[in-house]
């Protein structure tokens, strides 16, 4: 995946979330219409484990983003919806139908992001 759409917070009332592959809470399918992407926010709120009440306004702050990538070569057609919280990432590949090929969640405690420091010697 490479083309990335750059992180957004911006759509509102939407999102993506994670349930198990065998049995999926919410839907399993990603609206693809005109070139953009939307995602149920009930979808997003399960796979980041918040509240679906409270997605909206955490998305309105900046406490929740989310980054969408396009595939190039190999991935052609396949988007990679990554959303962001304090303390978890959850994300998503569908295709250009929307279809939800692979789901992930992944809890990184409150950990912060950070720049690599210079070496010391």
């Amino acid at each position: 995946m490479a083309d990335r759409k750059g992180p957004s917070n911006s759509q509102t009332g939407t999102a993506v979330g994670c349930a198990p592959a065998e049995e999926p809470a919410v839907k399993t399918k990603i609206e693809m219409q005109d070139g953009a992407i939307q995602v149920d926010a009930a979808i997003v709120a399960e796979g980041l484990a918040i509240d679906p009440s409270l997605l909206q306004q955490r998305m309105r702050k900046g406490a929740v983003t989310s980054l969408c990538e396009r595939g190039l070569d190999a991935d052609k057609g396949h988007y990679r919806l990554t959303f962001f919280s304090q303390n978890r990432r959850f994300r998503l590949i569908v295709d250009e139908q929307g279809n939800v090929l692979q789901r992930a969640a992944l809890n990184v405690g409150g950990r912060t992001r950070s720049r690599p420091s210079a070496s010391r010697t």
